[in-house]
């Protein structure tokens, strides 16, 4: 946009100087224009005075003294005009570069690296910062801590400057903060490469008690964790950051300075330096998502995986809702993601049109409506985008899994008690179990012996059983035999005595 504004600076000067050479040479022209007239005219009253009465000669005479007469002020007219003329022109010529400047300053200068960013963009994105963050105090010194956990900040003293008197009004000035806020607290540390201290450890949610103009009183919300409640009193937390907002996660600050948004980063470059410059404390699975973050691939998580589709048809999206309300009647969108605040409302008909040709990045179900059933544009690529982490829910998550792990933690040890009472109880058991072993040991070599030495004399007692059974068999068939004869000896007695 600077390159028509640039060319016009260089053509006015010419132009103006070009015009000034062809008012001089008009001059002159039209100088030898009126003494041709003039000797034309003398010529002629002459040749004519033969023939005209005295009236016509005392005429034409009067209108040339006239004419040379009002020649003059019409000189004058002609050149206080010019005068006007080139002041026109330099104010035409200033002008024209005060546009082009105020130009550059509110949307930059393309062919300028340095200075390609205009001012609407600026303004644009520190709006956008300062919705996302809303009030914010600095700096603010720990002054005490009392034991019920509220915390006392103070603003740094400003040097005073000899023979300066202090400011009369800065005893009523308003409070620091308003009371009853809800802030959110950092503690400040100096981070590499920054001036500044920067928020860099978490310390919690406090509502604000107590505000004057240089002070803050502070109290926690719910009970602190365990690593705020040692960074604030052990001293590590002396400098704090209070925010009205929980700081929003993002994309940009991640992209490399300068970098631009291309097919294999749709985001741009990211910063590998400050990347593993921030998160040298989280997990390679953490940093890796941020490294990757913008770049082409087809990603596992299909909350991450976006897709660059490029129109084949004229299409327009309705983004704003008929609906007007503000977000806290019931959010930012109505059921089809149409927006009802008027903040995020568009101006100029609350509708996007794309032309043919025209590429946009989504996520892949909304894609997938434009490419599959509608069929108005085509997949060009699909990119992995890193999902965005809402602090307030994050916070709050994190501190109900600390809580669930305390719970965890309070029945480990539980467990860990009665495991070491079972422990104990069972070594004391294995301790009589091996008295009890070594006796058992004992009876059992006892009973080996005793069990041989019954075996043997089991044995032998079998042994004298069989023999005498085999005696007693044959004592049997010795009196079984003589109990026959006995009978057959008194049968025959019986017959004889018949």
């Amino acid at each position: 946009m600077a390159g028509p504004s640039t060319r016009q600076q260089t053509i006015a000067p010419t132009l103006c100087q070009t015009n000034c050479r062809r008012l001089t040479n008009m001059k002159f022209v039209i100088l030898a224009v009126l003494l041709a007239l003039f000797i034309a005219f003398v010529v002629m009253v002459v040749k004519a005075a033969i023939h005209w009465r005295w009236y016509h000669i005392t005429s034409a005479v009067i209108a040339m003294l006239l004419a040379i007469i009002l020649l003059f002020p019409t000189a004058g007219v002609l050149k206080s005009r010019q005068a006007w003329h080139k002041i026109k022109e330099e104010l035409e010529t200033r002008l024209q570069q005060v546009e082009s400047e105020n130009e550059q300053l509110l949307y930059g200068d393309t062919s300028d690296p340095a200075t390609s960013v205009g001012m609407n963009s600026l303004s644009l994105k520190l709006s956008k910062i300062g919705t996302e963050a809303g009030r914010r105090w600095r700096n603010l010194q720990m002054a005490n801590v009392d034991p019920e956990g509220q915390v006392t900040l103070r603003e740094p003293q400003e040097a005073v400057v000899p023979g300066v008197e202090p400011d009369a009004n800065a005893a009523a000035a308003e409070p620091l903060i308003p009371v009853g806020l809800i802030v959110y607290g950092f503690a400040e540390g100096k981070f590499p490469e920054l001036e500044r201290p920067v928020p860099m450890v978490y310390l919690g949610e406090f509502k604000v008690t107590a505000s004057g103009p240089g002070a803050v009183s502070i109290l926690p919300t719910v009970p602190l964790e365990r690593n705020q409640v040692n960074a604030i009193s052990s001293g590590n937390a002396r400098s704090w950051s209070l925010y009205e907002m929980l700081p929003l996660d993002g994309h940009d600050p991640f992209v490399a300075e300068g970098s631009k948004p291309d097919d294999d980063n749709v985001l741009g470059r990211v910063d590998d330096k400050l990347v593993n410059m921030i998160l040298q404390k989280a997990s390679p699975e953490t940093r890796a998502k941020y490294l990757q973050d913008g770049k082409r691939g087809a990603p596992e998580n299909p909350s991450a995986r976006w897709v660059k589709i490029k129109f084949e048809k004229k299409y327009t999206i309705d983004v704003d809702s008929p609906e007007q309300r503000g977000a806290l009647e019931g959010g930012f969108f109505d059921n089809n993601g149409r927006s009802v605040d008027s903040r995020l409302q568009r101006s100029d008909g609350g509708s996007v049109s794309f032309a043919v040709g025209d590429t946009l990045v989504l996520k892949e179900e909304a894609a997938k409506q434009l490419t599959d059933t509608e069929k108005v544009a085509t997949l060009v690529d699909t990119y992995y985008l890193r999902p965005l982490n809402d602090y307030r829910y994050v916070l709050r998550r994190i501190r109900l899994q600390i809580q669930e792990l305390d719970v965890r933690i309070a029945e480990m040890e539980y467990e860990k008690q009665v495991l070491q009472t079972a422990t104990a109880a069972t070594v004391s058991m294995l301790a009589k179990g091996q008295t009890e072993k070594l006796k058992l040991e004992q009876d059992l070599a006892q009973y080996q012996v005793e069990h041989k030495a019954l075996k043997s004399y089991h044995s032998n007692v079998s042994e004298s059983l069989r023999q005498m059974r085999e005696a007693s068999s044959a004592l049997y068939r010795s009196n079984f035999e003589l109990l026959r004869r006995i009978q057959e000896l008194a049968s025959s007695a019986a017959l004889t005595e018949t």
